[in-house]
């Protein structure tokens, strides 16, 4: 009689994709491959980073808020590309990229106004699901002041993933991995709200 015990694999993709993420989350490769999502998501990439910050905060709780700054580090040099790319290549890469992530060029000329006006702002919106990358392109492209432009950014990335993600990883880490095990299906369901809700928001903030 064989002492192996099988154990059920987790049913759907995303139940799939979640276990694939958590086993490689402490991967020697892990901490790299997070600061290239960063990096990529702040600039040019539709994938937000916290597909994989979420999981390896919850992989290693005692390592949530080192795991956090180093994702907000990149983040905010992966800005400055984005920034780049509104300011200085907008007619070519900056236009090229808008169409290939279908996002109507009334949502850009929305923020390049509301930032050229109030560049604070990016703080505000930089805590949204709205994709970071459309805040940096839009910052660059309102000649927003590139040392104010660092500030906002660090300021807004810090919070978002230092003092709200990280922060509660840390001191809920077990308790938070367990709701998001059992109610997975709701709370994608539940990003994907805000995201809409982040892209309203953009209209009226």
């Amino acid at each position: 009689m064989s002492d192996s015990v099988n154990v059920e694999a987790p049913k759907g993709p995303l139940r799939r994709l979640y276990a694939w993420m958590m086993e490689n989350a402490r991967g020697p490769h892990a901490w790299w491959a997070l600061a290239a999502f960063a990096f990529a998501e702040a600039s040019f990439f539709p994938i937000p980073p916290d597909v994989m910050l979420l999981p390896m905060m919850l992989a290693d709780r005692r390592k949530a808020l080192a795991t956090a700054a180093w994702c907000t580090f990149w983040s905010v040099m992966g800005g400055m590309l984005g920034y780049a790319i509104g300011a200085l290549f907008w007619k070519t890469l900056g236009l090229w990229l808008i169409g290939v992530l279908h996002v109507p060029l009334s949502e850009v000329e929305n923020l390049r106004h509301k930032y050229a006006l109030h560049a604070y702002l990016i703080i505000v919106q930089g805590l949204t699901p709205v994709p970071y990358k459309l805040v940096t392109i839009s910052a660059g492209l309102a000649n927003v002041p590139f040392v104010a432009f660092m500030l906002y950014s660090a300021i807004t990335r810090s919070l978002r993933f230092i003092l709200l993600e990280g922060a509660l990883v840390y001191l809920f880490g077990d308790k938070a991995r367990m709701f998001l095990e059992r109610y997975m299906e709701a709370a994608l369901i539940v990003f994907l709200l805000l995201v809409i809700a982040g892209f309203i928001l953009l209209r009226y903030l």
